[in-house]
């Protein structure tokens, strides 16, 4: 038991988890060196004045933050005053069991550089959620591995429970929007070896929520920002412009077979189709995912990118039939909807398949 462990814990209006939390750390730590900052954003509820209460029997530290508030930024402005090597973050409303604590540092010791407490592994759950829960948790999960590839390979990126060792991030590269803090840190984080260990997500025993609409607009800024620093936005940019080539490509096939081959419109769909499909797959492999295709043939890929547009390519045909045959909406102007509908599915599925 060598490891010396800096817990960051954010408190708003948490008076009554306060002293259970900290007690459970301390029996949780035992034989560990370890302190606990609580990063308070100027509670009103009594939260300050019981964590400054507990400094005279457990290794705690309270900051009181006045005119700022957020659970991630809390988190960065603990680091500032941690002074062990390995942090640990958790939330201070107990749904994060300290008794998990043990399982994260032995993680870490046994050569993780970071740790994940997860919902989504074999032990781990949140039996008390309603569906609706369920759902939001299970899309802003998806969304996450969809965006940003590199979390993939974790099965519950999005938890706020999780410990890391600090020398491997640069704390002047974090900046957090909401409160999705492990995002931030795996991503920005140079990380070998992530681990994830099963927790029980638990029920609040006292204390409001903290969660807002307002959170779901700024995890999609969160994630929009990560985008930007990580290169996936300019990924996205590029199979945008690859994908604007392929509809110069897809409806000029189109138009030419229908109009001098006398072909039927929705015979000549086919053939665009199919032309686009191989010219973006060119343009995708050279431009847009280089870095993505070490070790994989150029075959291989091209039969993954075909496979993968057939079901777009599906979707694309359906909705140039549905607008033209019952709408009666142009052919190249429903070919065109059908096109900007295709694009989307086509970026995720090859992203996540063809260019893993």
């Amino acid at each position: 038991m060598n490891e010396t462990i800096s817990l960051i814990i954010p408190t708003y209006n948490e008076k009554d988890n306060i002293v259970p939390l900290v007690e459970r750390i301390d029996k949780a730590l035992t034989g560990y060196k370890y302190e606990i900052i609580l990063v308070d954003d100027n509670s009103q509820d009594g939260t300050i004045q019981a964590a400054e209460g507990l400094a005279s029997r457990y290794p705690v530290r309270v900051i009181v933050r006045r005119g700022e508030k957020g659970l991630a930024t809390a988190v960065v402005h603990g680091l500032k005053y941690a002074i062990y090597p390995a942090i640990g973050v958790m939330d201070a409303d107990l749904q994060h069991p300290p008794e998990v604590l043990p399982a994260l540092v032995k993680a870490l010791e046994s050569g993780a550089d970071m740790v994940v407490a997860s919902r989504y592994i074999p032990g781990g759950g949140c039996p008390n959620w309603g569906l609706g829960r369920r759902i939001i948790s299970r899309v802003a999960l998806r969304i996450a591995h969809l965006l940003l590839p590199a979390t993939r390979p974790v099965k519950d990126p999005l938890t706020g429970f999780f410990m890391f060792r600090r020398d491997n991030i640069a704390q002047a590269r974090l900046k957090p929007t909401g409160y999705k803090i492990s995002l931030e840190v795996m991503l920005v984080g140079k990380f070998q070896n992530i681990v994830e260990v099963p927790y029980i997500f638990e029920d609040r025993s006292a204390g409001q929520s903290k969660l807002r609409p307002q959170q779901q607009i700024d995890y999609l800024r969160h994630l929009f920002s990560l985008m930007a620093r990580t290169g996936e936005l300019v990924r996205f940019i590029k199979f945008i412009a690859v994908g604007l080539s392929g509809v110069v490509v897809n409806e000029g096939v189109l138009w030419l077979l229908t109009h001098f081959g006398t072909l039927r419109y929705y015979i000549s769909a086919i053939f665009g189709i199919e032309v686009s499909i191989i010219s973006n797959f060119i343009l995708n492999d050279f431009f847009t995912f280089t870095d993505r295709r070490r070790g994989k043939s150029f075959l291989a890929r091209l039969l993954k990118f075909n496979l993968a547009c057939l079901a777009g390519a599906g979707i694309q045909y359906g909705l140039l039939l549905l607008f033209t045959s019952v709408l009666g909406v142009h052919y190249l102007i429903s070919n065109l909807i059908g096109i900007i509908v295709a694009f989307l599915w086509n970026y995720f599925v090859n992203s996540w398949w063809t260019w893993q």
